[in-house]
């Protein structure tokens, strides 16, 4: 069982919605932000949703794209990502690490390469956003066979006929997008995400996960009720951008946890 199944497994036998916070490796710096990453599991982080950092996003609104700038301005890359990971590791073998960001800089570092030092350092997951299903040769299928779950992403315009195609080869959970458009574009809505969730689940049995536009407690726990949990970035990050602490980052995150925990 891999560590993302039994988080689900272990949240459904204590009755709880999963919360998953995104931050950016990197962001503001290299020591600031494991630190921050380090803090998320006693924040009540479920699942931690790493960003690769890349020059061309082409999913993230301005809070991520600047996130990723301060990032790479400060030197980090693809390696030093996957050291964030080693380094957690040394003190928690329990909490999942999804990285999510774009195909580019795994490709130039070689898929069996990476695969081989993701895996090593301990990741769990992937959401590459730039691979769709039909490139599931490239990346998806060597992942899962590496052990690491590929988790695709839906959206309000995935309709009935694109659906299996996404699901066929997703593993760990599905990530429901709430919102068209990009990150912190739009805030969610659980009166219309709630259908959406509902029809993914007629057609999987795998947890769905909603993320975009989920900005305070309240939000948190209005999703998580329809959802088998919350995902929050662009609040997170935005608040780190803005140069509040480390303790004040990780305050406003337990806030959000507690607010999908109480679904």
């Amino acid at each position: 069982m891999s560590r993302i199944d039994a988080k689900f497994a272990q949240l459904r036998a204590d009755g709880k919605k999963a919360f998953v916070a995104y931050v950016m490796a990197g962001d503001p710096d290299y020591e600031t932000g494991l630190e921050i990453v380090k803090g998320l599991p006693a924040a009540g982080v479920d699942i931690i949703e790493l960003g690769m950092p890349f020059t061309d996003p082409m999913a993230d609104g301005p809070t991520i794209q600047l996130a990723g700038q301060r990032a790479l301005e400060a030197g980090q890359d693809l390696e030093k990502t996957l050291q964030y990971a080693r380094e957690f590791r040394k003190t928690d073998a329990v909490t999942p690490i999804v990285m999510m960001g774009y195909y580019n800089p795994i490709y130039s570092r070689g898929v069996d390469a990476f695969l081989s030092d993701a895996t090593a350092a301990g990741i769990d997951g992937l959401i590459i956003v730039d691979l769709p299903p039909e490139e599931d040769d490239e990346l998806c299928i060597p992942a899962q066979k590496a052990g690491i779950n590929f988790i695709r992403l839906a959206t309000p315009t995935t309709d009935a006929k694109r659906l299996p195609k996404v699901l066929e080869n997703t593993s760990g959970f599905v990530y429901y997008v709430s919102v068209t458009g990009i990150t912190g574009a739009a805030a969610a809505q659980a009166d219309s995400v709630g259908p959406e969730v509902a029809r993914i689940k007629s057609k999987t049995d795998l947890p769905v996960i909603v993320g975009f536009g989920i900005k305070n407690p309240q939000n948190a726990e209005d999703i998580a009720k329809i959802a088998d949990g919350a995902v929050v970035g662009s609040a997170i990050v935005e608040r780190i951008g803005a140069g509040e602490s480390v303790t004040e980052v990780l305050e406003f995150v337990k806030s959000l946890a507690d607010g999908a925990h109480r679904a």
